[in-house]
């Protein structure tokens, strides 16, 4: 019997416990490896059917995130600390890096900022409303407050319980984006060859 009471007293207190930002940027800095499958779903105002899209991603501490789209057609994002490369079959790689685009740079520490929930890139360009849900649940909603994100976009929010698992992005333009992250994986903590040289290259 005390057995029993104890367990529900363990459980009880995991379901109340609160979840704040805090805990979760050290949550997801615990992960030295991340890899996610993903779908894409983007309505565009004046377009009667939305545009769908999926893939894979690896995100890694260390190295950077590594952006796969597969379907409906190959294209390849990769954003490290120094650049970011964006690679479309039969075209020659996009490089932008902060000396010759530093606005388009900046979106690469903020993409990188969603995934690690960073709080201090976070509150320096988005007004931050974080909302524990319960059993675990969380919600984000970024309200941009700098230029030029505040001319680009509405709002910005992210859903997760253990690891985010969506991004809604509603945009000046009446456009919203919607992105499921799903199969996510911590493991092996450490990349693969053939993930390093996704960042190598």
């Amino acid at each position: 019997m005390k057995a029993f009471l104890l367990l529900v007293m363990t459980i009880f207190s995991i379901s109340a416990h609160a979840v704040t930002l805090e805990e979760l940027q050290q949550r997801f800095s615990q992960v030295p490896v991340l890899r996610a499958d993903f779908s894409q779903q983007r309505t565009i105002s004046g377009m009667a059917q939305p545009l769908n899209s999926s893939g894979n991603l690896l995100i890694a501490q260390q190295q950077g995130l590594w952006w796969q789209q597969e379907k409906p057609f190959s294209l390849t994002l990769l954003l490290t600390e120094k650049r970011m490369v964006q690679i479309m079959a039969g075209q020659e790689p996009q490089v932008v890096t902060a000396d010759n685009n530093p606005q388009m740079f900046q979106f690469n520490s903020l993409l990188s900022a969603l995934f690690h929930a960073d709080r201090k890139v976070l509150e320096e360009n988005f007004s931050l409303n974080f909302t524990d849900l319960g059993k675990g649940a969380w919600k984000l909603i970024l309200t941009p407050k700098v230029s030029p994100l505040n001319r680009l976009f509405r709002s910005i929010t992210l859903n997760g319980e253990t690891f985010l698992n969506n991004i809604d992005i509603d945009d000046m333009q009446g456009d919203a984006t919607h992105i499921r992250f799903f199969n996510q994986k911590t493991t092996p903590a450490t990349l693969t060859d053939a993930e390093k040289r996704h960042f190598a290259s």
